[in-house]
């Protein structure tokens, strides 16, 4: 698979509010499938299911069972990853603008 078909998966996870919600609930520490149920009772079992699925596809949650309980942990690579590729890149061109806005100004104020 391309990193282009990775990050495309990363995106589409991450375009959700919900998955983005759940991401959030994970930040501090992993937890249990029904932890994370009762988080958001305006859900049902099985549509919390569904996007945990879409998060594990895009490599955002690991999961691990242990007995009879599935824990979701946070995998942050693949934001960090997108960060250093699209938004790093860009909040840099974007401080070199500003960086030569402010040397003109402060040139021209002499």
């Amino acid at each position: 698979m391309s990193s282009e078909d990775e990050d495309d998966r990363v995106f589409k996870a991450l375009g959700n509010r919900l998955r983005r919600r759940i991401l959030d609930a994970l930040k501090d520490r992993p937890a249990t499938t029904g932890t994370l149920c009762e988080a958001f009772p305006e859900l049902d079992r099985c549509t919390v299911m569904q996007h945990l699925k879409v998060l594990e596809e895009a490599d955002l949650v690991i999961v691990r069972r242990d007995g009879r309980e599935r824990w979701n942990h946070l995998n942050a690579l693949p934001i960090q990853a997108l960060h250093q590729r699209w938004i790093g890149s860009y909040a840099a061109y974007a401080a070199q603008g500003l960086l030569k806005l402010k040397t003109g100004l402060e040139g021209s104020a002499d």
